[in-house]
């Protein structure tokens, strides 16, 4: 793993290693770090200081991570910032048809008063995480990667991009969907691409939202207006998540600024009265990504470096954060009994832990995908027929709604706002 050629200019010690400083790699550090202050973490971030300032996207924080930034000291600082979505309306129609009948509609509460997602910029998501690690006393090192890393018997060397190495007894990679470390560890993946883009932007609009969410099924894929705070100046505003076919969607981020508004309007309609984009929208390729493992001796990987799915469901945020939860566990739960945190039996736990959720949400979010960005008529009558006999059924309905608050199934102690 490590490369026979670089020789460490400076050797520190560390219990943990976290590779990448995005919300998934602080909430770990976080999380093991306020429940086990005696270990002793570190978190290289490879992306250039201050880059997560400047991020402009929002993201659907599930009432399960609420529970967990909230558990962690976070929330308090994110919530003035938050916006609650206090309904959820699903449609199926075409961009041309004048009307759009909803077929499903959720109410907005997992549990009485509790919002099941709310919307978070994320530069205030990683904000409240960095200053909660600075007064716990994790390091962050800017503008450094982890470009190597060897494994002993009793711990693992991670060489820095600065010559420094530090030894560790466990690294965990949260760098990312296209990961260094997950391929240095030799950890294959099952991949594939749907061809389509993720088109990002924020709106302005004249009317206000009241934090009603909304998925439009179009043949191309999903539209989704999703409710944010106002802005400084009290204007109100939403974030659009807009899959497209890739070409297109490359033309349409390329387009002046009035010729992509005109098509966002298309989309969107009228009903919060005149729109205006944010910024300059931009466009992500999508696909499915999930790691073989998760795991390897005195290593693991978490967040985005073990699986990238479709945002048709809104749950890559929140797999991310339930890796954090659930890692953090096994490792403080493991280093209580005296037992090796890097031992590769104890990872396992993590990775049982995780996997079959994992795979189970990037089928999920597969099938959502090809079932609904398509214009075929017999397919189509199919699936409105079903969303209209779901919601019919409150039960049926509330499942759902627990399912994407993060709080169904085995939950890890911090996702139902509890000390690990």
């Amino acid at each position: 793993m490590a490369r026979e050629e670089i020789v460490p200019e400076k050797m520190r010690s560390a219990d943990i290693v976290v590779a990448g400083a995005g919300y998934v790699g602080m909430a770990a550090a976080v999380s093991i770090k306020a429940a086990r202050p005696s270990l002793s973490v570190k978190v290289a971030d490879a992306a250039p200081a201050g880059a997560w300032e400047k991020d402009t996207r929002a993201s659907a924080v599930a009432a399960a991570a609420v529970r967990m930034l909230d558990r962690l000291g976070c929330w308090q600082e994110i919530a003035p910032h938050a916006q609650a979505m206090t309904e959820m309306v699903v449609t199926d129609s075409r961009v041309a048809d004048p009307i759009r009948p909803v077929f499903l509609t959720f109410d907005g509460e997992v549990e009485p008063g509790e919002p099941f997602a709310h919307m978070v910029a994320n530069r205030v998501l990683n904000g409240a995480l960095r200053r909660r690690a600075a007064e716990l006393g994790i390091g962050i090192e800017e503008e450094t990667g982890v470009e190597a890393f060897s494994v002993g018997t009793s711990g693992v060397t991670a060489t820095l991009t600065t010559g420094d190495a530090v030894e560790a007894r466990l690294l965990v990679a949260a760098d990312g969907v296209r990961s260094r470390l997950r391929e240095l560890a030799g950890i294959r993946t099952v991949h594939w691409d749907y061809g389509q883009s993720g088109i990002v932007c924020t709106v302005r609009h004249e009317r206000p939202h009241n934090g009603r969410a909304e998925e439009h099924f179009l043949p191309s894929g999903p539209f989704a207006i999703l409710p944010l705070p106002p802005g400084t100046d009290g204007t109100n505003r939403s974030s659009i998540v807009w899959t497209e076919r890739t070409a297109d969607a490359e033309r349409l981020v390329g387009e002046d600024e009035l010729v992509f508004e005109g098509e966002v309007e298309r989309r969107f309609g009228l009903k919060l009265g005149e729109i205006r984009v944010e910024g300059k929208p931009r466009a992500w390729p999508l696909g499915l990504m999930l790691a073989r493992d998760f795991v390897r001796p005195r290593f693991a990987l978490a967040g985005d470096a073990a699986h990238g799915i479709h945002p048709i469901a809104g749950q890559g945020l929140n797999l991310g954060f339930k890796d954090a939860a659930a890692l953090a566990e096994v490792v403080v739960e493991a280093d209580r009994l005296g037992q090796d945190i890097g031992a590769l039996d104890v990872l396992e736990r993590y990775q049982q832990w995780r996997r079959f959720d994992t795979f189970q949400m990037g089928a999920t979010t597969d099938v959502l995908n090809r079932l609904f960005s398509n214009d075929l008529g017999p397919l189509r009558a199919a699936r409105d027929i079903g969303l209209g006999l779901v919601d019919r059924m409150p039960r049926m309905k509330a499942f759902f709604i627990r399912q994407a608050s993060g709080l169904a199934g085995p939950a890890p102690r911090l996702l139902r706002g509890e000390a690990i």
